[in-house]
């Protein structure tokens, strides 16, 4: 099972918008993809989205078993996406549910919404955060900001972005603490590439959907990555 949360800066998007990539997942993987709405801002604010996204994970470790016929389930989210992925991680650890997670693949996340850190300040201005978070006194709460939370306990992390990223360096310094907590990461850096490269046509973005998939898949199946993976 893989739960796919959708991108959009927390403000746009749709499960719906993912379907033609979710149903290549779903045949490249031989897995069924669930991808659940979660509401947005600026009508919706957190922490509207990562309730909705915990609670979607939440049934879903309940019920894949019946519904779906196995207990191996792994996410994967795509930009705001990846953010919440992580959230919702977080959550399942706290409540001594994230061992229940096989591997998240996260890709081109945001991970400071507090303009604390180098990275985080690159985005300050942005228009999601003033709908999503313009309400938060102190954006360095975990579940907003989650690189400045206790990330010990979760589960192995795929993470990807660009060279050309406003997020490279959000994402080189989230890595960088997924290691220091003892987490199992593997960062992919491609060159030359923005944000949302994967969305696109070329072959940068078909290695990367590559790595994804048989990164994925072997999670799924509870096997160690191949190698060069």
């Amino acid at each position: 099972m893989l739960l796919q949360i959708h991108g959009g800066g927390s403000y746009l998007g749709s499960a719906a918008r993912d379907d033609v990539g979710n149903r290549a997942l779903s045949e490249a993987l031989g897995v069924a993809v669930v991808a659940v709405d979660h509401r947005l801002a600026p009508e919706h604010p957190w922490p509207a989205a990562p309730d909705d996204r915990a609670t979607a994970a939440l049934w879903l470790l309940d019920r894949a078993p019946e519904l779906f016929g196995t207990d191996r389930v792994a996410f994967t989210g795509v930009s705001a996406g990846a953010t919440l992925a992580v959230t919702t991680l977080l959550r399942l650890r706290d409540r001594g549910l994230a061992d229940r997670v096989a591997g998240a693949e996260l890709r081109y996340g945001t991970y400071d919404l507090s303009a604390r850190t180098p990275a985080g300040r690159r985005i300050a201005d942005e228009y999601f955060l003033r709908a999503y978070a313009g309400h938060v006194a102190d954006r360095t709460v975990p579940d907003l900001s989650p690189v400045f939370a206790d990330l010990t306990g979760l589960p192995p992390l795929l993470m990807t972005v660009g060279t050309d990223d406003v997020l490279l360096e959000d994402n080189l310094a989230m890595a960088a603490r997924l290691a220091t907590a003892g987490v199992e990461v593997d960062l992919r850096v491609h060159p030359g590439v923005p944000h949302g490269f994967a969305g696109h046509d070329t072959p940068v973005a078909a290695t990367a959907l590559r790595h994804a998939r048989d990164w994925l898949s072997a999670r799924i199946d509870g096997a160690s990555p191949p190698a060069g993976v």
